[in-house]
């Protein structure tokens, strides 16, 4: 079986970075799934959706001159939608996606959204004081 766009394959990830994970494909050729393409919802860290020796199917999205492959997982999945839909389209799937959430990631969301909120928060205070411990004389 040749590796083409578009081809949907089995693979077992060997490897995870910040960035990606690796996916040996088969007759031994690895592909990068990048972050990105792991889930349909923000993915902060990918150590929560895969570890090494995990099997997964996987969508051929570009084999490049150097033989460099780029895999998606969410782009395999049988009921993956592009995001080519209108904006209340798009906003109705993101409300369906938050109910079938894990916990996990629900915390990373609000983590982040309380992170957010306190930053905001922190700039709006300093620069109501003054910000940065400036003193007038």
């Amino acid at each position: 079986m040749s590796i083409e766009v578009g081809s949907k394959l089995k693979g077992k990830v060997t490897g995870i970075t910040n960035f990606g994970a690796f996916v040996e494909l088969p007759e031994g050729s690895t592909g990068l799934v990048h972050i990105s393409e792991v889930a349909d919802t923000y993915v902060k860290d990918i150590n929560e959706f895969l570890k090494v020796g995990d099997q997964v199917d996987v969508k051929v999205m570009n084999v490049g001159k150097d033989g460099k492959i780029g895999l998606s997982i969410k782009k395999a999945k049988d009921n993956y939608k592009s995001e080519s839909g209108n904006k209340n389209h798009r906003s109705r799937n993101n409300r369906n996606d938050r109910q079938q959430e894990n916990f996990e990631q629900k915390m990373a969301r609000f983590l982040k959204d309380s992170e957010d909120r306190l930053a905001s928060l922190k700039r709006h205070t300093e620069s109501r004081r003054g910000g940065r411990g400036a003193r007038r004389g």
